[in-house]
């Protein structure tokens, strides 16, 4: 990491094996689920969860596990029992497709009402689910909007091209590659230059476009930092050791 980002970035492990950072000045934290901690706002911000995403492909013929959902919400789960988040804002692609909200089990509906239940819950509009939430809002917890500011932060579910900063956005569901252990390892990371972020994607079935992709890289003028998710850690990767 050059001097200049590392500047920018003052990154520093925390105990939880999370990533302490700067983000146009907001102090926050890289966690290992993959979601964001703004720590002043006590904001909890997760990315593309695709909820029902297996089930979606099961209607379809494609017969995936059918507990996709589950899995995502017990990530969820664990992020708010472990930070008890005043708010938690949900970057887009929060449902897979329009008809996810009906597909999802009673016991999964029942437990977004608990886990919302004392905070501002907020849903950011995304492509995959922008007509879910329109059409389900009543069946909720929480608000729907477009975009979100917070303090320096601008939240979003698509980066936008060009200079954007304090933007923090999901959509890509940036990966890197790197050596370990004599073989290739592929993950979701985050990828920041301390100006703006996007997230990696949060969901239990969610893929990922490589972090050197044009659609990613393109929107950072200088390498920036990718921080890659490990079973215990978010590790920082230098741009040059990405393959």
């Amino acid at each position: 990491m050059n001097a200049a980002l590392r500047q920018a970035l003052s990154p520093a492990r925390c105990p939880s094996g999370g990533l302490r950072v700067r983000i146009e000045g907001e102090p926050c934290v890289l966690r290992g689920s993959g979601a964001l901690w703004v720590i002043a706002h006590r904001a909890l911000i997760a990315a593309d969860l695709h909820l029902e995403k297996g089930s979606a492909f099961a209607a379809r013929g494609q017969m995936l596990p059918p507990y996709d959902s589950r899995a995502t919400l017990d990530r969820l789960e664990a992020e708010v029992d472990a930070l008890r988040p005043a708010t938690v804002v949900l970057l887009g692609d929060s449902f897979h497709d329009a008809n996810s909200i009906g597909r999802m089990a009673e016991s999964d509906k029942a437990r977004l009402d608990r886990l919302a239940a004392g905070r501002d819950w907020i849903w950011l509009e995304g492509n995959h689910d922008i007509a879910a939430l329109a059409g389900s809002i009543d069946h909720l917890p929480g608000e729907v909007v477009e975009t979100l500011s917070l303090g320096a932060l601008r939240l979003i579910h698509a980066p936008r091209p060009g200079a954007q900063p304090g933007e923090i956005a999901g959509h890509l569901h940036p990966a890197a590659r790197v050596a370990a252990h004599g073989r290739g390892v592929r993950r979701p990371c985050f990828v920041t230059d301390g100006r703006r972020a996007v997230l990696p994607a949060f969901g239990a079935f969610t893929g990922g476009l490589d972090v050197r992709d044009p659609a990613i890289a393109g929107l950072f003028s200088e390498p920036p930092m990718a921080a890659a998710l490990g079973r215990d850690k978010v590790y920082a990767l230098a741009w040059e050791r990405l393959r």
